[in-house]
């Protein structure tokens, strides 16, 4: 049996989602198809408007045959950690393939690249000098690759397509990357004709813009409109005013603890806030992200203990993916599991917090079901 990998967030799964995954399938008709997907809270440090398990079925109903749960604690990270955990879960799951979208569509580009980034010292040396000019990391990753080889990559999706690149090259892994042309911008606030980006869906949600051209019919099932990262501003200004050492939370760095306590006082929304504090290294995303850990209570100390996967969680799978599961488990060395109680787990601890803090912004009837879900739900199968 082989199989093919996705890595994703759905937030919310849109038409160009719904493209890609026809694509796969296309590509790889006799495979197993696995997601490894962000739960509630993404790279980006957003929190999804749609939860994990509406996101579990909305891909099963596409024809995944396989979703595993990427943990928060490399899902709200930056994309090298974000990559080395979705790697890993694919290399143990024992994907043949990973299909990704990006601009450049040039997979030998991105693999030259990817070893220009391990192995060359004059890359690693102008990366550091471009940090200690304030530089933030995605500019300096880009302008020292320019330097080294006279060519360009400065787009989201390239930097994650390098990010996974990468990582299959460091781990030693037979997967084969593949990609997939992505058109749109990926920042774009625009609603595009028939395939538009996550972020422009997101900003016509909170603007009360009609989006269901934009998504199959099954997300606006989904969509939670009381989950946006605005509703989550008064627990950050109240965590940001009573503690007391902002410093120990994970990406809060350099001294911006003081930024943050000098504007919070005087801000009246989440994106008036972020406009104050931000800085050429401080960027919206990054910024956001280290909100995000704040209010999850998301340490430095906690983030050193996990620097590898600890488990492989099973949030849903087909008849299909069932018997492949059950035809590769003697040959993954971590757990795979299936219940919240199934291991001790400080990481998997770790996600029934965010999970709690992700339902706080609900009603106390969906706030409960939610955070019962943690340990309750099996996986959805279809």
């Amino acid at each position: 049996m082989k199989s093919v990998g996705i890595i994703c967030e759905y937030n919310p799964f849109h038409n160009g989602h719904l493209y890609h995954l026809e694509k796969v399938k296309e590509l790889f008709k006799d495979h197993i198809i696995i997601l490894v997907m962000s739960g509630n809270f993404t790279e980006r440090g957003d929190a999804s408007i749609i939860n994990k398990w509406d996101k579990t079925s909305i891909s099963l109903s596409f024809g995944v045959d396989i979703v595993v749960e990427l943990p928060y604690v490399f899902a709200s990270e930056s994309a090298d950690k974000f990559a080395h955990a979705s790697i890993q879960i694919l290399n143990e799951l024992n994907v043949d393939s990973i299909v990704f979208g990006s601009e450049t569509n040039n997979v030998d580009k991105l693999i030259e690249l990817a070893n220009i980034q391990i192995n060359n010292k004059k890359y690693n040396k102008l990366i550091k000098e471009y940090l200690d000019d304030g530089i933030n990391y995605p500019t300096a990753l880009s302008k020292a690759l320019y330097d080294v080889s006279g060519k360009k990559i400065d787009k989201p999706n390239d930097i994650l397509a390098l990010s996974y690149i990468r990582e299959i090259i460091i781990q030693n892994t037979n997967i084969k990357p593949i990609s997939i042309k992505r058109n749109n911008d990926y920042n774009s606030l625009d609603l595009n004709e028939g395939i538009t980006s996550a972020t422009s869906i997101r900003y016509a949600l909170e603007n009360n813009e009609d989006i269901s051209p934009y998504v199959p019919l099954i997300t606006m099932k989904y969509i939670n409109k009381e989950i946006f990262n605005e509703k989550y501003f008064s627990l950050l200004k109240y965590k940001i005013l009573t503690e007391n050492d902002l410093s120990i939370y994970q990406t809060v760095d350099e001294g911006i603890e003081n930024r943050l306590k000098k504007y919070i006082i005087g801000s009246k929304n989440l994106n008036e806030f972020i406009l104050k504090v931000k800085t050429k290294r401080y960027t919206y995303n990054k910024l956001n992200r280290m909100f995000n850990h704040i209010i999850c209570n998301f340490t430095k100390e906690e983030a050193s203990k996990f620097t590898d996967i600890e488990y492989i969680r099973i949030l849903g799978f087909s008849y299909k993916g069932q018997k492949y599961l059950n035809y590769i488990k003697k040959d993954i060395s971590i757990p795979l599991i299936t219940k919240f109680s199934s291991i001790k787990s400080d990481m998997l601890n770790v996600e029934f917090r965010t999970t709690c803090c992700y339902a706080s912004v609900l009603n106390e009837k969906d706030k409960i079901e939610l955070i019962e879900s943690e340990y309750k739900n099996s996986p959805i199968i279809r």
